[in-house]
């Protein structure tokens, strides 16, 4: 308990950092939200309008920088992020909270079954050298060195467009009511089949080499040569002893793939025209955006400080030490 309560004060504190730096960047940028909407309307006002509209955005240049430090902690804390330019005037926590269920059911979805058929197929791989699940290196590295964009377009082509075996693009089918029914869920899913497939393939190598190589490292330790000699059975030496060490290091890769998640697969979105939060992002560099893309980062950062410390508290159960 010890152990952990060290990793939350550090969390916490590298929390605290972030979220210093999110109110900084954007604030060392020139102008503001207010002036880049006005800019890019190319429209003229009043000193009078852009003082409504800076309001709008929460722009607080009249106050000293530890005041505004203030009034963004008080913001957050109540959710309130800003306003988006690229969506005016839909508030930032409300682009994110539409986003981000697509992105977590797509890639947090194909991430979990990546690393699960990877991890498994490793294991078999290094606890038997030599057996066919070896061949299976050289296809996976290739599919793992095709870029993600070029394998989507391609799984498009094929899939889609030539067999008609998935649909091209778009979250669920025309004409069905986004809820919690029976139907959406099937079409979503449906939907989002062939995207997932393009990342399961995709990251499937990373897992399976990486587990197959700490399981032969693994197996040269002593205290797997004892548990073969106290006549234990294959399964319980290559699960108990050799694969619950060597997972120590997927399990560190597998938090922090899961706190990326929330980033999204841009370019497996911008092709399927996915609507998570990867293709908002990018909405948001394109469109200068800065309220969007703070609050995005900040989703993200959090994120991943919450799949690292899930990852320590993981590592408490797993480490033998």
């Amino acid at each position: 308990m010890r152990y952990l309560g060290r990793r939350l004060f550090f969390y916490l504190l590298t929390a605290l950092v972030a979220i210093t730096l999110n109110f900084l960047i954007p604030r060392l940028m020139p102008g503001n939200p207010a002036e880049i909407l006005i800019s890019r309307e190319k429209g003229r006002v009043t000193p009078q309008e852009l003082h409504a509209l800076e309001l709008q955005f929460g722009v607080t240049t009249h106050l000293s920088l530890l005041a505004q430090y203030f009034r963004y902690w008080q913001n957050l804390l109540h959710g309130d992020l800003g306003n988006s330019i690229t969506y005016f005037p839909e508030p930032v926590i409300d682009v994110i909270r539409s986003s981000l269920p697509w992105t977590v059911m797509l890639i947090g979805v194909a991430t979990v079954i990546s690393f699960g058929i990877g991890t498994l197929l490793g294991i078999l791989a290094g606890w038997r050298r030599g057996s066919f699940l070896d061949s299976l290196m050289p296809v996976t590295t290739f599919f793992s060195s095709v870029p993600y964009f070029w394998f989507a377009l391609l799984a498009v082509l094929l899939l889609a467009q030539e067999v008609h075996l998935f649909p091209a693009a778009g979250t669920y089918a025309i004409g069905i009511t986004q809820g919690f029914t029976s139907t959406f869920l099937v079409s979503a899913a449906y939907h989002a089949v062939l995207p997932a497939l393009t990342i399961i393939v995709s990251s499937l190598a990373g897992w399976l080499l990486g587990m197959r190589n700490m399981m032969i490292t693994t197996m040269s330790e002593d205290y797997v040569t004892v548990a073969e000699a106290k006549g234990l059975t294959d399964r319980r030496v290559m699960l108990s002893y050799a694969a619950r060490n060597a997972l120590l290091p997927n399990i560190a890769g597998f938090a922090m793939s899961l706190g990326f998640v929330v980033s999204g697969a841009l370019l497996v979105e911008i092709v399927f025209s996915y609507p998570g939060i990867g293709y908002a992002l990018y909405q948001a560099v394109t469109n200068e955006d800065y309220p969007l893309m703070q609050g995005i980062f900040l989703v993200i950062t959090l994120a991943v400080l919450l799949a690292n410390l899930l990852a320590d508290t993981c590592y408490v159960f797993l480490d033998p030490r």
